[in-house]
């Protein structure tokens, strides 16, 4: 399962905070509160999404942070990538030289592929998109796969939540 980890999912949850009222800053507590997520972690996250370049912060009595460029111009891409670093599906799908049996594998082309179009469509989703201040097309495009994906399902089984 491909899955990304909790608090890369709370730093999105962050990012996705500060992007609904860009220019304005937070608090790290005021965040957290906000955000239901716990003070420290807000907060670390907050110091590590700094070091990445996406907030920047500001000391003093109306201190705080904010997002340190626009949220169309950040992917969840380059967020996953500061977070965890790059997604491979597989070893061979983060570069060559990765996997001890690439010389002999006979599938590894096909998840550098998949790999290549999961980045593509993670490159493609602003922290806009995913803060929802961009719903139009993202919305009806997501809504378009969920109505595929129920029409085509195969018979006899139960589809997933």
């Amino acid at each position: 399962m491909i899955r990304i980890s909790k608090l890369t999912d709370y730093a999105t949850v962050l990012l996705a905070a500060l992007a609904r009222e860009p220019g304005r800053c937070f608090a790290a507590a005021t965040l957290a509160q906000q955000t239901q997520i716990g003070a420290a972690t807000a907060s670390k996250l907050l110091k590590q999404l700094q070091r990445a370049g996406f907030v920047q912060s500001t000391r003093g009595l109306h201190g705080g942070y904010q997002l340190a460029r626009p949220a169309e111009a950040i992917s969840a891409a380059a967020i996953l990538d500061a977070l965890e670093g790059p997604v491979a599906v597989t070893d061979c799908s983060a570069g060559q030289g990765q996997c001890c049996i690439e010389t002999t594998c006979q599938v590894g082309h096909a998840w550098q592929r998949v790999n290549l179009s999961i980045r593509r469509s993670l490159r493609d989703i602003s922290l806009a998109q995913l803060a929802g201040l961009d719903g139009s097309a993202a919305q009806r495009s997501l809504a378009a796969d969920r109505e595929t994906t129920v029409r085509f399902r195969p018979r006899g089984r139960v589809a997933a939540p």
